[in-house]
């Protein structure tokens, strides 16, 4: 499918939009899965995982094509977002499990695993939780802890409660202005984005992307980012508002050998600076990939040793 987009001030033209089905996860439920070959049938895979309030096509859709050129790309929509999977909770370690249990349904081995904002944080859970199947990381617009200032203690906390009175109300008046108060925040309105994307955003419901919010408020990785043990590049967004740049660089810093790539973009450059973002993306992937060869090469015994 071809779409033209035109997302704010920013112009992508024809950009492919893969088409995807819905695949089951054994004990888990279905999620909605796009599968895009990379150039040879072994080229090495990249699971994306999408911000909060968004759905895989509509975080990574500017970034699947030159992505595909060297890679093959895997998205999925999160739980309670989209298409992803429903449950009774929200919970960051159930959505890393998630992303491990379609690895396993894939057949994939040693991925490397790119996550934005929301994604990055799942992308950190999934190596903390199956590290034997994550063979890199790409952290875009990513933190360790959201929880480190009055404001954003309040602004969670704050979130929790508001959303608990906000359940079943997803056509309300208050489900709309949370509707418009999480579009603001990701610097996304609806006269700024192509009838598709906007439809992709309407798809997870205010009331989700609270208890996401919420969840996210609770995440602290900071105690175990110093044992991440795969090659690991950081994107950072030097113009971000929700997830300021000290916090990203701090997060990369804790990380040993962590590569940092940083442009001058807000939080929504997946999308709305692509042109920004993608070149940057791409870098820190082919740098992840050839320190991920590098890496398999130096830990595997040589033949003299076998013999």
């Amino acid at each position: 499918m071809l779409k033209r987009q035109l997302l704010g001030r920013v112009y992508v033209p024809y950009v492919r939009i893969p088409e995807g089905r819905m695949v089951e996860l054994p004990g888990r439920g279905s999620t909605y899965v796009t599968d895009t070959p990379g150039p040879t049938p072994d080229s090495p895979t990249i699971v994306l995982l999408h911000a909060v309030g968004c759905t895989g096509l509509l975080t990574w859709f500017p970034s699947i094509g030159p992505l595909s050129r060297r890679f093959r790309v895997i998205t999925l929509d999160q739980r309670w977002h989209g298409r992803g999977i429903q449950s009774d909770e929200f919970s960051l370690v159930d959505c890393a499990d998630d992303v491990a249990a379609l690895v396993d349904v894939l057949g994939l081995e040693d991925v490397i695993v790119a996550g934005y904002s929301m994604g990055s944080i799942i992308a950190q859970r999934v190596w903390r939780q199956h590290p034997d199947k994550v063979g890199g990381l790409v952290l875009c617009a990513t933190t360790d802890r959201f929880r480190s200032s009055v404001a954003e203690k309040s602004f969670h906390a704050g979130m929790e409660i508001a959303m608990l009175g906000t359940r079943g109300l997803s056509r309300s008046r208050v489900a709309v202005r949370a509707a418009r108060t999480a579009a603001s925040a990701l610097d996304l309105a609806p006269d700024d984005v192509h009838d598709w994307a906007f439809a992709e955003f309407r798809s997870t419901s205010p009331w989700a992307v609270g208890q996401a919010v919420a969840a996210l408020g609770r995440h602290h990785s900071r105690p175990w980012l110093s044992r991440i043990d795969v090659p690991t590049a950081v994107v950072v967004t030097t113009q971000d508002h929700v997830l300021p740049p000290r916090h990203q660089l701090a997060l990369a810093r804790r990380i040993p050998g962590a590569t940092i790539h940083d442009i001058r973009a807000g939080h929504a450059a997946c999308t709305l600076q692509s042109e920004r973002f993608v070149p940057a993306l791409l870098e820190a992937a082919t740098t992840v990939n050839a320190r991920r060869r590098d890496f398999s090469r130096r830990t595997q015994p040589s033949s003299s040793a076998l013999a």
